[in-house]
């Protein structure tokens, strides 16, 4: 069962929660509930235009809707248009979407507000969709207060260290087993310039809650720092976030890539794949498409587990999954299309229609045991499944925290807080402030959202 933040009671949360989200209509339309939603035998969907997603759609009514009858509705968007359109809808409990992709940030607010329809009772009678495969942290992270599934996972994903084998060979350099961030420190310096133009090492820093301030943030919580402590007091001040802050910017800035202050995860995987860097700490689900066939890099990459410091494990937890509005006027048909995409015939279309390395992995315990997957993705497989298996995002540091999340805290206000805060980081990336003044800024911001939850 998910462990609820300890202090704020639920209705608190969610008025927060709905007074963030609902912020955006009041300048705006929407359709009240069931006023433009789905009806009959079709689905409206809602989701992020990543590649495999796109890859869902195009094999949707061959199959799916083929053998159900079921027609399927997409809107597809950017990662940032989709969230904002999400939120409208279901905060609203518009019913225009019955189905959308939310993450484990998103499934358990939503669930505590009532916009989610849970689907228990639907696993139940659906003993094909075999939920007990799913990946136990991620199973565990789509839950609600309640202990029910809100969500079932497309994907998942921790964070790991990619580097170059081949350079480090040709450098006399090996990679421990289970670096410590001081050694990635010195191998980054080590390997820097190690071929023509090529960095020691990228790490994101671009603004963004889901961009700089997710890794930076594991690397916080392995220095020994929170953003809040277990009564909701902004550490943003401590030694440790300080520490952790000023070895993050200098170890990128001494020797990092070209432009990092704008580098983000797009870039970075640009980076790695074109030879300019010879590490790269980050999402596990990079490897595929550093493994992919035509891949400059394919075959020359090793992985080692997320760097720590003070803890034993420090990857994030993250995935992708499904969720069905609370007001969708079809959530039997919903369900079906959940399962479907979700399921393990889904996973064995993909091999078979496009590639074992294209599978929405990171999920299914039988992903891992699955013959053709095991032998396309050998150079990751096993280290994705470990990084997965070890994410704590309940105990991800040294204290207790007041909100699960490893690389996020699992409260309505982190997007924009997330956001605020990297902006400040970012600006001591590029050198136009020192790290000591943006972390002063950032407590600032994160005291006022304090406020909002001390004592309760």
């Amino acid at each position: 069962m998910r462990t609820p933040s300890r202090r704020r009671p639920r209705a608190a949360l969610a008025m927060a929660a709905a007074g963030m989200l609902l912020a955006p209509l009041l300048s705006g339309c929407w359709a009240g509930a069931g006023g433009s939603g789905s009806g009959g035998d079709s689905l409206n969907v809602l989701m992020v235009n990543n590649p495999q997603m796109v890859e869902l759609q195009k094999l949707t009514a061959a199959h799916f809707t083929r053998e159900t009858g079921i027609k399927v509705n997409f809107t597809v968007l950017p990662e940032n248009d989709v969230r904002d359109k999400i939120s409208q809808d279901f905060a609203n409990q518009a019913g225009q979407y019955d189905v959308a992709t939310l993450s484990n940030y998103e499934i358990p607010i939503y669930a505590r507000n009532g916009w989610l329809h849970e689907m228990d009772s639907y696993v139940a009678k659906d003993p094909a969709y075999d939920e007990k495969d799913v990946l136990r942290p991620i199973a565990e992270s789509l839950t609600g207060d309640d202990g029910k599934a809100y969500g079932q996972p497309f994907y998942g994903e921790s964070s790991f260290l990619m580097y170059r084998k081949d350079v480090f060979a040709a450098k006399g350099l090996t990679m421990p087993a289970h670096p410590t961030w001081q050694q990635v420190a010195d191998l980054a310096a080590r390997a820097d310039g190690a071929e023509p133009g090529m960095k020691g090492i990228c790490l994101r820093g671009l603004p963004g809650w889901g961009e700089l301030t997710a890794p930076l943030t594991t690397v916080v919580n392995t220095f020994g720092g929170t953003w809040f402590d277990k009564d909701w007091t902004a550490r943003l001040d401590s030694p440790a976030f300080e520490k952790a802050t000023k070895f993050y910017v200098d170890l990128v800035r001494a020797h990092g890539e070209s432009g990092a202050a704008q580098s983000g995860f797009a870039e970075c995987l640009n980076n790695m794949t074109q030879g300019k860097v010879a590490m790269w700490y980050d999402a596990t689900s990079a490897a595929g498409s550093l493994e992919a066939a035509g891949s400059p890099v394919k075959g020359k990459v090793g992985y080692a587990p997320a760097p720590v410091e003070r803890t034993k494990s420090a990857g994030w937890l993250y995935t992708w999954a499904w969720g069905i509005q609370k007001a969708s006027r079809n959530p039997d048909k919903a369900w079906k299309f959940v399962s479907w995409a979700s399921g393990k015939g889904y996973e064995q279309l993909v091999g078979n229609e496009s590639g074992w390395s294209n599978v929405p992995a990171g999920k299914r315990a039988s992903t891992y045991t699955n013959p053709a997957y095991v032998k396309e993705a050998a150079a990751f497989q096993e280290m994705t499944r470990q990084a997965i298996a070890t994410a704590r995002p309940h105990d991800p540091g040294v204290q207790p925290r007041p909100a699960p999340g490893i690389q996020f805290v699992g409260i309505p206000e982190f997007t924009d807080l997330g956001t605020k805060v990297s902006q400040e980081i970012s600006a001591a990336i590029a050198g136009r402030q020192s790290v000591e003044t943006a972390l002063k800024k950032s407590q600032q911001l994160a005291e006022r959202i304090a406020k909002e939850y001390e004592g309760r």
